[in-house]
């Protein structure tokens, strides 16, 4: 099938630009990284939120979760960059496209430390009762033990998409690695031979993550 595809790879137009690259492809990197410690915190709270006794909190984070998970990431990209980042004078585009990712992932890492949580059975709450636990050495001690085994699959798979979500910065022109590699596509007219390595470059970052992810569980199960 490949071999009827008339096309000629020049990938030494494609050398001469490597350190757009290279550069982008480490932006991408630090986007994506502080982006997922951003989301955890962010989920973490939004978790407790919706459990929270103070109603205003509870509604907020429901709120907040259902807005954000309603909603295309693209959509959020430009509304809060054009809109409030600028009307709050934040003209860094790297810090603020962070946090949108940040915002966007914890909603969803927030649904997943709640569901994991709640999968927990209520008679391991009763018995922790009983022997006179807190609610703070409950969680400490039974629930989240438990409940991580059952979270950490569905939490690598948002980390990794953090990663693959990051390229969407590049319609508020942050130089990661969608958007150079977009650029060297405009200089040189080599579609393929740009978006290759791109491919391949998203693919050296998602599959440490997913088979870190599969040892850590295997050793769980020990």
């Amino acid at each position: 099938m490949f071999s009827a595809v008339a096309y000629e790879f020049h990938w030494e137009s494609i050398y001469a630009y490597r350190q757009k690259f290279i550069d982008g492809f480490f932006i991408t990197i630090y986007i994506s990284f502080f982006a997922l410690i951003l989301s955890l915190v962010i989920g973490i709270v939004l978790a407790y939120g919706q459990n929270s006794k103070f109603i205003s909190f509870r509604f907020f984070a429901r709120f907040f979760i259902e807005i954000i998970r309603g909603t295309p990431l693209l959509v959020q990209i430009l509304i809060f960059f054009y809109v409030f980042a600028n009307n709050l004078g934040l003209d860094n585009r790297y810090v603020v496209g962070t946090v949108i990712l940040a915002m966007f992932s914890g909603a969803y890492v927030s649904e997943i430390i709640r569901a994991g949580i709640k999968s927990i059975d209520n008679g391991q709450y009763e018995s922790a009762k009983s022997l006179g636990f807190t609610s703070f050495q409950t969680y400490r001690y039974i629930i989240l033990p438990q409940a991580y085994k059952r979270i950490l699959p569905p939490l690598t798979g948002q980390f990794a998409s953090i990663i693959k979500d990051s390229s969407l910065l590049s319609v508020i022109s942050i130089a990661e690695f969608t958007m150079n590699a977009q650029e060297v596509n405009a200089y040189t007219y080599s579609t393929l031979e740009s978006y290759i390595p791109l491919a391949l470059g998203y693919l050296a970052l998602t599959y440490p993550i997913s088979f870190w992810a599969k040892r850590l569980e295997e050793k769980m199960k020990d």
